[in-house]
Order: C-alpha cells, then sequence, then structure tokens
C-alpha cells in the first residue's frame, strides 16, 4: 500500500507545482488580455483583479493526468474511459469559463456548456449505471435514468461551486477539503475493500487537491488573481465527475461480500450516498447556498441566476466577522461536515464520532457569535494580540509609542502615507493588491467601490 501513496503523493505534488508557477504568468497574460472586470455591487473586492486563474488550474490538471499515466500504479486507470471522459468535458467547460472571463457570456449559454459537458462525459462512459439505495439494495437505472441524473449532477455541482466563489480563497479551499476527504473515502474502497473500480475517483481527487493547493497561494486575501469561471467550474466538474465514478463503476454487490450482505453493504455506504444517494455531502455547505439562492431569487421574482448579496459568505461580513475569519469560519464547517461523513462511514455505530461531530458543531456555533462580542486580553498579554483585544486607553498609548517609533507620528502632514485600511464589522484590514501593481505607484487606480 505504500507504493501507491507514494505516486499519489507525486501526482499531487507535480499537480501542485504546475499550477502554482503558471498562475504568475497567467496573471500577467490576464491583465495583457483586459480580463479585469469593473467592480460590480455584489462584489467584496475594492479594485479591478484580474480572472483567468483557472488556465493554471486548467494546466494542473493536463500535468496530474499526464504524470499519473506513467506511474506504475496508476497508469491502469488510463485504460479506462474515464480519464478521457474528464478530459474532455474539462477542456469543453474550461473554455467556455475562459470566454466568459473575458467576455461575459449569458448564464443561459453557460448553464447549456454545463449539460453539454456532461453529456460528453456520459457519451464517453463516465455515467451512473446503479443507486444504492439504504434498506433495499441496489436498483439498476436504465441509460436514459443514468445519463439524465449525471447530467443533473455535473450541473448542480458546478453551479454549486460557482455560487461559492465569492470571497478570496473560499472556493478553491473549500473544493480542496471536499476532495481531502473524498479521496480518503475513496482510497479506503480501492484498498480496504479491493475494488480497483474506485481507482479513478481516488485518481481525480487526488488531482483535484493539488489544482487547488496550486492555487491557493495566489487567491488568498487579498487575492492577486481570481479563478473565474474558468476555474470554479472546472473544479467543480472535476469533483463530480469523482462522485459519478465512484457511483456508476463501484458495485455495491462487490461489497457486500466484505459487510456481510446486500444491505448491510448499502447502510454502510449511507453516509455517502445523501441526500441526493450521490457524494453530494461532500459539498454540503455549497449546495446549501445554491438551494437557498434560486429559492431566494425566485421569491423576490427574480431570475435564479441574477447575481445578488444574500450568499452565506456576504451574510459572514454583515454580521461582522472580517474577511480572514468568514473564509475560515467557511472552511471550518466544510471540513467538519465531509470529513465527518467520512468518520461516520468508517464506523457508523460509533458514539464517539457523533459527540464529536456535536462538540465540535458547538464550536462553529461559538465561532459565528464572535462579533458579537469584544474580548479584551488581560493586562500581562497585551503586548502578544493585535490592539484591538487591548483595553481602548491602552490601545491609543501603544499605537502612539508604534507611531513615534517609525518616526512617523499620528497626524504628521509630513508622514509617508500608509496603505489604506478599511473597517470590515469593526475589525481593520488592509485593502487587496491591486492587479497592476503596488498600491502606492499608482494610487489613481484606486476605486470605492461597493463590497463584493
Amino acid at each position: 500500500m505504500g507504493q501507491p501513496v507514494r505516486e499519489y503523493l507525486l501526482t499531487l505534488c507535480v499537480t501542485v507545482a504546475v499550477t502554482y508557477l503558471l498562475t504568475g504568468p497567467v496573471r500577467k497574460f490576464a491583465i495583457a488580455a483586459g480580463a479585469m472586470p469593473e467592480i460590480r455591487a455584489r462584489d467584496v473586492h475594492r479594485e479591478p483583479t484580474p480572472r483567468l486563474g483557472g488556465i493554471a488550474m486548467f494546466g494542473g490538471l493536463c500535468a496530474g493526468l499526464l504524470v499519473a499515466d506513467h506511474l506504475h500504479n496508476l497508469n491502469g486507470v488510463f485504460a479506462l474511459n474515464e480519464p478521457r471522459a474528464l478530459l474532455s468535458g474539462a477542456a469543453l467547460i474550461w473554455l467556455i469559463g475562459v470566454l466568459d472571463d473575458k467576455f461575459e457570456i449569458d448564464a443561459l449559454i453557460k448553464l447549456g456548456a454545463q449539460m453539454i459537458a456532461g453529456g460528453v462525459m456520459v457519451i464517453q462512459g463516465l455515467t451512473i449505471l446503479w443507486l444504492p439505495i439504504p434498506f433495499i439494495g441496489t436498483v439498476s437505472l436504465t441509460q436514459w435514468q443514468g445519463n439524465l441524473l449525471t447530467v443533473a449532477l455535473v450541473v448542480l455541482t458546478i453551479n454549486a461551486v460557482n455560487f461559492v466563489d465569492g470571497l478570496d480563497g473560499l472556493a478553491a479551499g473549500m473544493v480542496c477539503i471536499a476532495a481531502a476527504a473524498f479521496f480518503m473515502y475513496a482510497y479506503r474502497i480501492w484498498y480496504g475493500y479491493g475494488i480497483e473500480a474506485a481507482a479513478p475517483a481516488t485518481l481525480f481527487t487526488a488531482i483535484l487537491m493539488g489544482m487547488c493547493l496550486g492555487f491557493l497561494p495566489h487567491n488568498m486575501h487579498p487575492a492577486r488573481i481570481f479563478m473565474g469561471d474558468s476555474g470554479s467550474m472546472l473544479i467543480g466538474l472535476v469533483l463530480a465527475a469523482g462522485a459519478i465514478s465512484i457511483t456508476g463503476q463501484v458495485d455495491p454487490d462487490a461489497m457486500a461480500l466484505w459487510a456481510g450482505g446486500e444491505r448491510n453493504a448499502t447502510h454502510a455506504m449511507l453516509p455517502v450516498f445523501i441526500p441526493l444517494l450521490l457524494p453530494l455531502t461532500i459539498i454540503a455547505l455549497p449546495m446549501a447556498d445554491l438551494v437557498l439562492a434560486i429559492a431566494r431569487r425566485t421569491w423576490n421574482g427574480q431570475s435564479p441566476f441574477a447575481a445578488d448579496r444574500g450568499h452565506l459568505h456576504h451574510r459572514l461580513l454583515e454580521i461582522g466577522h472580517s474577511h480572514s475569519r468568514a473564509v475560515l469560519i467557511m472552511y471550518f464547517w466544510s471540513a467538519l461536515i465531509a470529513f465527518g461523513t467520512v468518520a461516520y462511514s468508517v464506523n457508523s455505530n460509533s458514539m464517539w464520532i457523533v459527540l464529536g461531530i456535536a462538540a465540535l458543531s458547538g464550536v462553529g456555533l461559538v465561532l459565528l457569535l464572535l462579533p458579537r462580542f469584544t474580548p479584551r486580553a488581560p493586562r500581562w498579554a497585551e503586548g502578544l494580540v493585535p490592539p484591538r483585544y487591548r483595553h481602548a486607553e491602552r490601545a491609543a498609548e501603544a499605537a502612539a509609542r508604534e507611531a513615534a517609533a517609525t518616526g512617523a507620528p499620528a497626524g504628521d502632514p509630513d508622514a509617508e502615507p500608509q496603505p489604506a485600511r478599511v473597517l470590515v464589522g469593526g475589525v481593520s484590514g488592509v485593502n487587496g493588491a491591486t492587479a497592476v501593481g503596488p498600491r502606492s505607484r499608482f494610487p489613481d487606480r484606486r476605486k470605492a467601490g461597493s463590497a463584493r
């Protein structure tokens, strides 16, 4: 088992490296190509930032597949049609995303392209053949049922990831967490149960982790480049391909030999097939955000594709969380749901797993309420915490001492201008870097737009 792990790590590292190294040149290309749309009312960033980060992510996907094809324990996956189906669908959806990042394609056209990308994968054999229904057993699907369900899953997953891509580093981080949890589950089915049909899903999720990890350093707040629709739709499709592969190709009857019967095997797989008997629990937060957004816009008489500021991450900012804290809270809940689901699928009878999930959920609720309180550090610890956690009088004294030490006392008209700061829920944070260079060199490019 050690050799496959090393090969997966090699594939992961190559994908990370290629994606990371390509992102810098892609950023320069996006600036030169003018893929820097004006700030919209729903945007959180305050200055035009280049898109097209999906170009680097697609390069990482191709590099990961190329390396895996030359590794002893992984090249057997390429004897199947699934890697070819993934690459075909990914190339199509990536191309549409690139065009949208540059020219703003209509939402209905993008929806049609998503359906076509799902259909391309179906034609090449990446489809759902059966569903394990809890306490009933395996239910075979007709060709049309499987094809429609496959396309629906592709469209839902792509749009769920696309909708959650509203804060710096949010979509890439959440998908990376989901891919890590999904990798653990798929790897366990392959090597724990000896079912080789889970190999493609294991490879897809390992490459997906590499794509997200390689892009995150450039996309964390303040982001220097956005993945755009070319990236968000791409990683959504790869995640959906892994889910379809493990659902459509892994025969529950094979697991029945290990779980003591078909019904027990189906029950053991239950946590991965909720709520649509598919691995949508892995992206539960983005999917919930998608459903709430469609319901909210329809209730208000708007198109489901009309953009607004009602997403979960927008609401976290509204109740007082800073940009970074809102992203970390979304990471926390994604990890709790994804890894909690995987842990429950391993041992659904363990009370400790349920109690642990409940305890962590309580911690998450406390984190959500933190903006309501202003914690103050004791006097002896004030030198170790930011000024906002000190008492007002002592914080003012510390700020005055800091200004005097830098030679630029407060109120000095000759002092060198510092980067502008904005207040997000009472917590100050430096604005994101501009898309064309340091802020001090291009002060006229600063835009006081509304939050993303």
